[in-house]
């Protein structure tokens, strides 16, 4: 697990978008996106577990995001697949407000994360 990075400040992320900490940055190697929605914070791999696409550039609403590619939907919080054609989960990472910094954990999955995910 790498050391926690401060990757944005409150209201650097509008709502239900999301921004990509690349993966030479946050140390493990593999892009993370940061998610905005709702009034929290989530993080999850930017890749979809069904086909290469970038989570980021999918559709969020609420808790969830809906891969550009071929619409697989991931919940943002547990990482959980919620729909085919993905059946396997996205790897969760736990995400901190600080004041009014935001702070990724990389390679820590959030409590309650899907087992398989990480």
């Amino acid at each position: 697990m790498a050391e926690p990075i401060k990757v944005a400040t409150v209201g650097d992320i509008e709502d239900e978008e999301a921004i990509v900490v690349d993966g030479d940055t946050n140390g493990t190697g593999e892009d993370i996106a940061v998610f905005f929605s709702d009034g929290n914070y989530y993080a999850l791999d930017d890749i979809c577990t069904h086909e290469t696409a970038q989570l980021s550039d999918g559709w969020i609403e609420g808790d969830e995001v809906e891969c550009p590619l071929h619409s697989a939907k991931f919940c943002l919080s547990t990482g959980a697949a919620k729909c085919l054609p993905a059946s396997q989960p996205a790897r969760t990472h736990k995400v901190e407000v600080r004041g009014d910094e935001i702070w990724l954990y990389p390679g820590t999955p959030v409590d309650g994360a899907v087992l398989g995910a990480e």
